[in-house]
């Protein structure tokens, strides 16, 4: 079972680098979601695998209720509902196709922290690695959302670049000459500031200890 588990933890990976890549494609293919075939197979196929990683962990686990209790999220984010209202024939209504459509950008999301998980769990340096993808990370998936929204509605957006250079300027509290016009982009103005202002200590307080300990070893 430990064997199987590890073969679906890494393929687990896969399936998150590939959610990110695909979501990045479809959303720059067309200012918005598209939603094309491809990018439905590639959800589909890896919310599959995020399916069999949490059973088979969840079937080698001792305590099944902790387990449940701990990984909750993740067979939340697992289960491809735009998939199943496309076998099904459903037509939401515009509300809820609103928010079938925005699970992706949260499986998204759980991708890049599972990514972040291992890295931190699998590198020496694990505190810098994991400080570094979650800042980078969390940035350019900020200036993916922000570009999916505001392209088209926002005057001030004319490219990614414009979107991505935004998400930098506010996670650095800096700010930029682009102001939101969405829901979405305005929730994202203010969580990528909140985002600096909590990751950037952890730099100076990891820099300050790397420092200390080589001068202790010198």
């Amino acid at each position: 079972m430990k064997r199987i588990i590890h073969i679906t933890n890494i393929l687990s990976l896969i399936a998150g680098v590939a959610i990110i890549v695909s979501l990045s494609l479809d959303i720059l293919a067309g200012g918005s979601y598209t939603l094309d075939e491809g990018y439905m197979e590639v959800q589909l196929a890896a919310c599959i695998i995020f399916l069999f990683d949490f059973f088979a962990r969840l079937a080698d686990s001792p305590d099944k209720k902790r387990f449940w209790a701990a990984n909750w999220f993740m067979l939340f984010v697992s289960i491809p509902y735009l998939n199943i209202v496309g076998w099904l024939g459903i037509e939401p209504g515009k509300d809820w196709y609103l928010v079938l459509k925005s699970l992706p950008i949260i499986r998204g999301i759980w991708a890049i922290w599972m990514i972040v998980g291992w890295v931190a769990s699998h590198k020496s340096s694990g505190l810098l690695w994991s400080y570094l993808l979650t800042v980078c990370g969390f940035t350019y998936f900020a200036g993916l959302i922000f570009y999916a929204y505001e392209m088209g509605v926002n005057p001030h957006l004319t490219s990614f670049g414009n979107s991505l250079w935004w998400a930098w300027m506010g996670v650095t509290t800096v700010g930029a000459a682009i102001f939101p016009v969405t829901s979405v982009g305005k929730v994202l103005a203010v969580a990528l500031p909140s985002l600096g202002m909590m990751m950037f200590p952890v730099f100076t307080v990891y820099l300050i200890s790397s420092l200390k300990k080589k001068n202790e070893e010198k």
